[in-house]
């Protein structure tokens, strides 16, 4: 895969501190033509540079203002069945397979330290699963950014 150039990082950066910003705006601002903004992003699609555009909500917004991070121990070979097992619980917002000493690292929510009790018995109770560690989130320290990576790249451009 071609690395990013520094036209593809400054479209990137531009996006990243308004993401609402049009095609257009986006043209002007970076002194590009439309076509080659629209070009340069189909590129990125196509490269898979962009996650979801899913609009990112607070879950605390919707009732559920308790965040945790669960450590899941599971059957290695269980794991696919499993982690669809697992998607299909509605506040697992997030997972991801680990090295170490866990098999999967869940973010979920939950209404209160009750409902989060459930929910960690609704994961517990997957064929699978050998046991779970919960630890609750305190406060979001640094949110999730990638501008610091852009900046990094924009230098060596």
């Amino acid at each position: 895969m071609r690395a990013l150039d520094g036209t593809d990082t400054r479209l990137l950066a531009a996006m990243a501190q308004d993401p609402r910003r049009t095609v257009v705006a986006l043209a002007q601002r970076l002194g590009l033509s439309r076509n080659t903004v629209q070009a340069r992003m189909a590129q990125l699609e196509k490269k898979h540079v962009f996650l979801s555009f899913e609009r990112r909500i607070n879950p605390a917004a919707l009732g559920y203002p308790l965040m945790a991070f669960i450590s899941v121990h599971v059957q290695q070979q269980k794991l696919g069945r499993l982690a669809e097992d697992i998607a299909a619980i509605p506040e697992v917002l997030e997972g991801y397979g680990l090295t170490g000493s866990a098999d999967l690292l869940l973010r979920v929510v939950a209404r209160d330290a009750e409902d989060l009790f459930r929910i960690n018995g609704k994961i517990l109770a997957c064929d699978g699963v050998e046991r779970a560690d919960t630890a609750l989130a305190m406060g979001e320290l640094i949110p999730f950014r990638v501008q610091p990576l852009l900046d990094r790249g924009s230098e060596g451009a």
